[in-house]
C-alpha cells in the first residue's frame, strides 16, 4: 500500500515492522557477522581515547612528545662524493617512563650493497626492459652505501655501547633517562652519497657530463632520533625505502663546510650571510626581502655559469640555525641560480626561494618561486600562517622530496630550453606538492612510517587546490577558458583505480610498504576522498573550519588518524563514521544506478497489494477507513480503458473530500495537486554509501535536483525506493549528473538507460571527423 493521507493505524505499524526486521537483517547479520551495518560507529577500529588523546580529537591533558636538538659539524668532499659528520644529540625525555635505551634511524642503511630491501621484493620476467634498467639489474654491482660510524660517545668522552640493527641503531644507557631528564651523547660518522638519478634515491647528487660538476641535494645524512611516544613507544619500523619518516622536533645548529665556489641553503636561518654572500649579493637579497611581486635574481645564470669552470680548492663554511624543526636538509652547488621573493603572511615576511642549474631554465626562472609563494599563501588561507622564515625549492633530476623549508623538485626543460605544458604543469604541480609538505607532515607532524596517506593524501588534496587556484591567479599560465590540468583530486581521476583488480587494492589505512599502488592508494584516493568530504557531503564551511581546527590543534604535534577523524567530526557536528570507515577502511567503491521505475495513478479502490493483504487477514473494504490509494500502470505508456475515470488529470473523491473538509478554500486554491507518482528504485552495487544525488527532467522541461543525505542507505546499503510527484510527466533520471562521488559505473546511471557509444565506435567517429 502506498498511502497519501489516511492511515489505518495498526497495519502502519504492522508495515513499519517488517519493514525495518527485514532491513535490520538484511544490513546487519549477514552470515558470519554481529553486525555489517555500514552506518554504525567505529569503535571496533578506532584506539580508544585517553588522557594523552581525548574523543574529540584535540590532545589530551597528559599529551606529551619527545625533544632531540641537534648540533652539527659537517663536511662535504665534493671529489669523492662523501659526506662526514659530527652531532651532538640533546635528548629530553618528556614522557612519563624512564629509558634503558634509545632508537636512532640510520636510513642511508637502505642502500648498503648487501641491503635485504634489494630482496623483498618479488621479481618476474618482463615481455621486455630497457637497456638502462637491464644493465643496472643484471650487470653492474650494488652501491655500496650506508652510514660508518666511527663512535658513539656520552658528553664526558665515554663510549656508549650501540647496536645497529639495519636501518636502526639502538644506543645502550648506563643508567635509565628518567621522565623530565635530558641526556647529551656525541656520534661520528659517513657515509658514500650516492647518485640520486640511479634508482631513485631520496637524496644524493646529479653529475653533469658536460661541465663536470654535481648538484648536491642532501638529506637523511646523519643519524636521527626516532619518535617515541604514548601510541607506538619507539617508532622504531625499519626503513625499508616507501614508508617515510617519524621524527620528534628540535633545534637545530648546523655548520656545513663545502668548496668555497659552492651556493648552499638549507634549514634554517643563515647566521653569517655576510661571510659566505659577496657584496652584490647582500645588495640583491636587501632587494629581495622588500619585493612582493616577483623574484629578484640573487646568482645570475652568467654567474653561476662562470663557476661552474672554477672548482676551488677552497673552502667555506655555512652556519644554519633552526628551531622548532623534525629535520633538516640542503643544498648545494656552484652550478646554482638563485633567487628569491618575499611573501607577506599576516605582519610576517616569508622568503620564497628557487635554486636550480642553467638546465632548468627558462622554465625555472619563470614558475618556481611564483609557485612557492602561491604555495604558501594558499596553504596558509586553509590551515595556518606558515611559521617558518622561508621555504626553498630546488632543481633536481626526476626528484620530489621534502624537508622543513627545503624540497627538491622535477621538471626539466629540453636543451634548446622548450618544453610542453605537461613539463610545465608538472614542474608547478610538484613545488607545490613539496612546498606544502611544510604543513603536513613538517609542522602538523604525523607518523609517515606508518601512515604514509596522512601526510600525502592531505597534502595532495591541499595540492588540488592550490593548483586550481593558482590557475586563478596566474591565469596567462593556463589556455583560455581551461582550469589547472591537476592529475589528481577530482573525483573522475581516481575512477580507474577503484574500478580496478581488487586483488590488488588496499584500503587506504594500510602500511605504505604493504600496498600494491602507494600513489593512488595514499595520494589519490585520500585527496579526492577529501575533496569530495568538503564539495558534496559536508559543504566547504563546515569542513573548512573543521580542516583548520585539526591543523591549529596538531601544529608542531604528533596525530593519529584517529585525531583526525575525531576533530573532523567534533568540529562540524557531521557524524562521518560511515565516510571514514567506506573510503578509508575498505576498499568498498561506488556504484549507484537507477535499478527500476514504476508510474501510477491515484485511485480510490485497493490496490493489488491491499486486496491481497486483507484477502490473507479475511478482511474486506468495509474493514477500512477512506484511502487514497496510488494504483501502478500495468503498461508506463498505456492507461486501460476502463481506468479513464482514474486519470491522473482527476482527482480521486476520497481526496476531493478530505480537502473539502480538512482544507479552507484558500488553502485549497494554494494546493496543486500532483498528476503523476513514480516508485523509483536506486542500487549500490559498489557498497560504498554516498549522497544520492539526482536530477529529474520533466515533459513540461523543467529540471529538479535532488541530493538524498547519505544516511538513506543505512537500513539497506543495497538498494532504495524512493516515491516522487509531479505536475508534469517524468522524461528522466540521471544520478549524480556532476559526476561529484567518484562513481566507477555509469552506464546504469540514467532513465531510460543511455545507449553507450563503444571505443571502436568513439575511434571511427574521429577518424571520420578528421
Amino acid at each position: 500500500m502506498i498511502r497519501i493521507k489516511y492511515v489505518f493505524p495498526s497495519i502502519l505499524f504492522l508495515f513499519a515492522a517488517v519493514t525495518f526486521a527485514q532491513d535490520a537483517e538484511t544490513n546487519e547479520k549477514e552470515p558470519g557477522h554481529y553486525n555489517q551495518n555500514k552506518f554504525k560507529q567505529l569503535y571496533e577500529e578506532f584506539a580508544t581515547p585517553n588522557t594523552y588523546r581525548s574523543a574529540s580529537g584535540a590532545p589530551g591533558p597528559d599529551y606529551y612528545q619527545q625533544q632531540a636538538d641537534y648540533v652539527m659539524d659537517i663536511r662535504l668532499d665534493d671529489k669523492n662524493a662523501k659526506i662526514f659528520g659530527e652531532e651532538t644529540i640533546t635528548y629530553i625525555n618528556n614522557s612519563p617512563d624512564n629509558l634503558t635505551y634509545l632508537w636512532l634511524q640510520l636510513d642511508q642503511n637502505v642502500r648498503t650493497k648487501d641491503s635485504k630491501a634489494l630482496l623483498r621484493d618479488d621479481s618476474v620476467v618482463p615481455m621486455n626492459e630497457k637497456a638502462s634498467d637491464f644493465v643496472n639489474k643484471y650487470m653492474t654491482t650494488p652501491f655500496d652505501g650506508g652510514f660508518t660510524i666511527d663512535y658513539v660517545k656520552d658528553d664526558s668522552g665515554k663510549a656508549l655501547p650501540f647496536t645497529v640493527n639495519f636501518t636502526m641503531m639502538r644506543v645502550d644507557l648506563a643508567t635509565p633517562l628518567k621522565s623530565g631528564d635530558k641526556f647529551s651523547f656525541d656520534i661520528k660518522w659517513n657515509y658514500t652519497i650516492p647518485d640520486h638519478t640511479v634508482n631513485r634515491a631520496r637524496s644524493g647528487y646529479e653529475f653533469f657530463e658536460n661541465d663536470g660538476n654535481r648538484a648536491y641535494v642532501i638529506a637523511q645524512f646523519f643519524p636521527r632520533m626516532a619518535v617515541y611516544n604514548d601510541v607506538e613507544g619507539w617508532q622504531n619500523h625499519q626503513f625499508w625505502g616507501k614508508g617515510e619518516f617519524a621524527l620528534p622536533f628540535g633545534n637545530y645548529e648546523v655548520n656545513i663546510t663545502v668548496p668555497a665556489d659552492h651556493i648552499l641553503d638549507g634549514t634554517g636561518v643563515l647566521q653569517n650571510r655576510k661571510e659566505v654572500y659577496s657584496k652584490e649579493m647582500m645588495s640583491r637579497y636587501e632587494q629581495a626581502k622588500k619585493s612582493y611581486d616577483k623574484p629578484v635574481i640573487i646568482v645570475t645564470q652568467a654567474e653561476a655559469e662562470a663557476a661552474e669552470k672554477g672548482f676551488s680548492d677552497k673552502t667555506k663554511t655555512w652556519k644554519l640555525k633552526a628551531e622548532n624543526v623534525r629535520d633538516f636538509g640542503f643544498a648545494t652547488s656552484r652550478k646554482f641560480i638563485w633567487d628569491m621573493q618575499a611573501v607577506k603572511l599576516g605582519d610576517r615576511d616569508i622568503m620564497a626561494i628557487s635554486m636550480y642549474p642553467k638546465e632548468g631554465n627558462p622554465l625555472w626562472e619563470e614558475y618556481s618561486t611564483k609557485a612557492v609563494a602561491h604555495t604558501l599563501k594558499s596553504y596558509s588561507s586553509h590551515t595556518f600562517d606558515y611559521p617558518y622564515p622561508k621555504a626553498i625549492s630546488v632543481h633536481a633530476k626526476n626528484q620530489g622530496m621534502e624537508y622543513p623549508m627545503i624540497c627538491w623538485n622535477y621538471g626539466r626543460p629540453n636543451e634548446d630550453g622548450s618544453y610542453s605544458d605537461r613539463t610545465k604543469f608538472g614542474m608547478i604541480s610538484v613545488i607545490i606538492h613539496e612546498v606544502g609538505h611544510n604543513f603536513f607532515p613538517m609542522i602538523v607532524n604525523s607518523d609517515e612510517r606508518q601512515w604514509g596517506w596522512m601526510d600525502e593524501g592531505l597534502d595532495t588534496f591541499m595540492q588540488f587546490m592550490a593548483e586550481q587556484e593558482f590557475g586563478e591567479t596566474f591565469p596567462e599560465a593556463i589556455a583560455p577558458n581551461d582550469k589547472y590540468p591537476s592529475r589528481r583530486g577530482d573525483p573522475s581521476k581516481i575512477v580507474p583505480y577503484m574500478s580496478g583488480d581488487q586483488s590488488t587494492i588496499s584500503p587506504i589505512m594500510s602500511n605504505p610498504e604493504n600496498v600494491f599502488q602507494l600513489g593512488p592508494n595514499a595520494y589519490g584516493k585520500p585527496a579526492t576522498a577529501l575533496n569530495i568530504l568538503r564539495e558534496t557531503v559536508m559543504g566547504r564551511e563546515l569542513f573548512d573550519h573543521a580542516f583548520k581546527t585539526y591543523s591549529h590543534r596538531w601544529m608542531f604535534k604528533h596525530p593519529t588518524p584517529e585525531d583526525f577523524f575525531r576533530t573532523m567530526e567534533d568540529a562540524s557536528a557531521v557524524d562521518l563514521d560511515w565516510y571514514w570507515r567506506g573510503w578509508f577502511y575498505t576498499t568498498d567503491y561506488v556504484d549507484i544506478g537507477v535499478k527500476d521505475i514504476k508510474k501510477y495513478y491515484v485511485s480510490d479502490t485497493p490496490n493489488k497489494k491491499m486486496q491481497a493483504y486483507l484477502s490473507d487477514r479475511g478482511m474486506t473494504e468495509a474493514n477500512l477507513l477512506p484511502f487514497v490509494y496510488l494504483e501502478e500502470y500495468s503498461d508506463t505508456d498505456m492507461v486501460p480503458t476502463e481506468l479513464k475515470g482514474n486519470l491522473p488529470s482527476e482527482s480521486s473523491k476520497t481526496l476531493k473530500e478530505y480537502m473539502m473538509d480538512a482544507m479552507t478554500e484558500a488553502e485549497r486554491a494554494a494546493v496543486k495537486e500532483p498528476k503523476y507518482f513514480y516508485e523509483i528504485t536506486y542500487n549500490s552495487p559498489g557498497g560504498l554509501p554516498m549522497p544520492l544525488i539526482v536530477e529529474y527532467t520533466y515533459a513540461d522541461g523543467s529540471v529538479k535536483n535532488i541530493t538524498y543525505p547519505p544516511e538513506i542507505w543505512r537500513k539497506n546499503n543495497k538498494e532504495v525506493k524512493m516515491v516522487i510527484s509531479s505536475m508534469s510527466e517524468l522524461e528522466g533520471v540521471l544520478v549524480d549528473p556532476k559526476m561529484e562521488t567518484a562513481d566507477i559505473d555509469t552506464t546504469n546511471n540514467s532513465w531510460p538507460k543511455k545507449e553507450q557509444v563503444s571505443d571502436f565506435d568513439k575511434m571511427k567517429e574521429k577518424i571520420q571527423g578528421e
